[in-house]
C-alpha cells in the first residue's frame, strides 16, 4: 500500500469520525476524558517503561540534556497528564455557543454560533504530553485530529495512545476520532499538511525547521510560532530581588521549552546599579551567561557573539546585553524577537505601558516569569500549541480557540425585496 493511499484512508476516516463527533454530547466527551484520566494512573507502570525505551535511546543518540528533558515523563509528569485531563474535561464546550444576536427591520433573527473546525493535524517532536493535550482539546471542541509525534517519542505515544483507544471503546466513542501516525517519515507529513479534502489546519510544534517545513510545504492552513526568541527586559526601576527570581526561574525552570527566556536585556541604569550582582547570582544558580566580559567581573561570563542574540538555546544558556534605555531594549526585540513572549521586569508603570504597547508578541508579561506563557496557566486546562499568527488563533490555543463559527438566519417566510 503505498503512502498516499495510506494517509488518504487515515484523511477519509479522521472526516467521517469529526462528523460521528458533533452528534455527541459534551457529558460523553467530558466522561471520557475522566475515564482517560483515570487510566493513565491505572496503567503508569506501562506508559513508564514505554517512556524509559524513548529516553534511553535519546541518550544512547547523544541528545541534549534539555531534549531529553521534553522527553522524559515521571510520576509528577504523569499526575500533571491527569490533572490536564480532568481540566479541559470541567470545561465547558465551546461548540454552540452564541457570540452574537442581530435582529434585523425586516424581522430577521441572525445569530453567530461556534462550530468545530473538522479535522486538526498536529504535528510535534519528543514531548510525549502533546499527545495528550492534544487530544483532548480536540475532542473537547468536538474535532477529529491526526497526530504525528517525532520517532523520538513513539513508543510513548503509543503507549498513551493505546489506553485512550481502551476508554473510547468504553464509552462508546466514534472509531478514528483520534488517529497516530507511526511512519518518522518527512514525506509523510507532506502528505499530511496537502491533504485539503480531509485536514482543515494543522498545527506544528517542533524545532524551527520542523516548522519551517510545515509552512514551506503545507496548503492547508497552519496555526504555528518558528521558534521562541523569549526576552527579558530590566528596566531602570525594577526591584533587584524580583529580577533575580524572575529572571532564574524563566530560564531555568524547564530550559528547553518555548517559554524559557533565551536573552536577558538590562537597562543602564540598573546594570550601574545592580548587574554585577544579578548576573552573578544567575552564574551561581548554573546558569551560562554570555555577555561582554568587560562589562562584568565574573570570570565565568563566556564572550558574547552577535549570533547569540536571536538564537534559541533549548539549554541553560543566557545571552546578556546593557542597553541605554527601554527605547533601545524594544527596538533590540523587535530586531531579534520571534513576537512569541517577552516580558519587562519594573515598578514603573508607564513603562510597562509603552512596552506592552509597542511590542506586538502573542505574549506580554510584567514582573512574571516568562515560563507562563502556557496554555494550562492562562485557564485553558492545556495548549494545542502557540501561535504568533494574528488570524483566528493568537497565543496558546485552547479548546475555546479550536471552533470556527456559522450563521443561523431565522425567518418567517422571509422574502427579499
Amino acid at each position: 500500500m503505498s503512502d498516499n493511499f495510506k494517509i488518504l484512508e487515515v484523511g477519509k476516516k479522521a472526516h467521517s469520525a469529526a462528523l460521528a463527533l458533533s452528534e455527541i454530547s459534551d457529558t460523553v466527551i467530558s466522561e471520557t476524558l475522566i475515564l482517560f484520566s483515570s487510566f493513565i494512573q491505572k496503567y503508569k507502570d506501562q506508559i513508564l517503561r514505554a517512556n524509559d525505551e524513548d529516553v534511553q535511546l535519546a541518550i544512547v543518540n547523544n541528545s541534549s540534556k534539555a531534549f531529553v528533558d521534553r522527553l522524559r515523563l515521571d510520576d509528577d509528569r504523569i499526575n500533571s497528564l491527569q490533572t490536564v485531563m480532568l481540566d479541559v474535561a470541567k470545561q465547558k464546550s465551546p461548540v454552540d455557543q452564541i457570540l452574537e444576536t442581530n435582529k434585523r427591520p425586516n424581522g430577521l433573527e441572525i445569530s453567530k454560533v461556534t462550530t468545530p473546525i473538522g479535522v486538526i493535524g498536529v504535528i510535534f517532536e519528543s514531548r510525549p504530553n502533546v499527545f495528550c493535550d492534544a487530544a483532548a482539546l480536540c475532542l473537547k471542541s468536538k474535532n477529529a485530529s491526526i497526530l504525528k509525534p517525532g520517532s523520538d517519542s513513539l513508543k510513548t505515544v503509543q503507549a498513551l495512545y493505546d489506553i485512550l483507544t481502551m476508554a473510547f471503546k468504553e464509552m462508546g466513542m466514534p472509531e478514528n476520532c483520534v488517529q497516530i501516525l507511526r511512519s518518522g517519515s518527512r514525506e509523510e507529513v507532506k502528505l499530511l499538511v496537502n491533504m485539503t479534502d480531509h485536514v482543515d489546519v494543522v498545527i506544528p510544534r517542533g524545532g524551527r525547521s520542523l516548522v519551517e517545513f510545515i509552512k514551506r510545504e503545507a496548503k492547508v492552513p497552519v496555526f504555528a510560532h518558528l521558534e521562541g526568541i523569549v526576552h527579558v527586559y530590566v528596566d531602570k526601576k525594577a526591584d533587584l530581588d524580583v529580577a533575580k527570581k524572575v529572571v532564574q526561574n524563566s530560564k531555568s525552570r524547564r530550559p528547553g521549552i518555548c517559554g524559557a527566556v533565551e536573552t536577558l536585556l538590562i537597562d543602564k541604569e540598573f546594570y550601574n546599579n545592580h548587574g554585577n550582582e544579578l548576573v552573578d547570582f544567575l552564574i551561581a544558580k548554573g546558569i551560562e551567561i554570555r555577555a561582554d566580559k568587560a562589562l562584568f567581573n565574573n570570570k565565568s561570563i563566556v564572550s558574547v557573539s552577535d549570533s547569540d542574540y536571536g538564537f534559541e538555546f533549548l539549554e541553560n544558556i543566557l545571552a546578556v546585553k546593557v542597553v541605554k534605555d527601554i527605547d533601545a531594549a524594544i527596538s533590540h526585540i523587535r530586531d531579534f524577537g520571534s513576537n512569541h513572549t517577552d516580558c519587562i521586569l519594573t515598578k514603573d508603570k508607564s513603562a510597562s505601558d509603552l512596552f506592552f504597547k509597542k511590542l506586538d508578541s502573542s505574549i506580554l508579561l510584567c514582573n512574571a516569569s516568562t515560563q507562563f506563557a502556557d496554555g494550562g496557566e492562562f485557564g485553558f486546562g492545556a495548549e494545542i500549541g502557540i501561535s504568533t499568527n494574528k488570524l483566528h488563533a493568537r497565543g496558546p490555543i485552547g479548546a475555546q480557540h479550536l471552533v470556527s463559527f456559522q450563521y443561523h438566519v431565522n425567518g418567517y417566510g422571509t422574502l427579499r425585496p
